[in-house]
């Protein structure tokens, strides 16, 4: 990944290196979160740069909520 500087403004050709490293990692399962981290940038930012590429976002994990079903009588 390439060396930024935190909060340094990203733009131009090092901004599309740095959106075909995210995508590629993050296709391959790594978490925004995950990302976010390694870089040093915010969520929010990854996110951004993810949905300019493109990119179909996984959705958010975890449980999901089910409508129970009364039993049969």
């Amino acid at each position: 990944m390439a060396d930024l500087k935190k909060g340094a403004r990203i733009t131009g050709t090092q901004r599309d290196k740095l959106a075909t490293d995210l995508k590629k990692k993050y296709e391959k399962g790594a978490s925004i979160r995950a990302l976010a981290e390694q870089t040093g940038r915010s969520y929010g930012f990854v996110h951004r740069v993810l949905s300019e590429t493109g990119v179909t976002l996984r959705g958010r994990g975890g449980a999901t909520r089910t409508k129970k079903v009364a039993p049969k009588k």
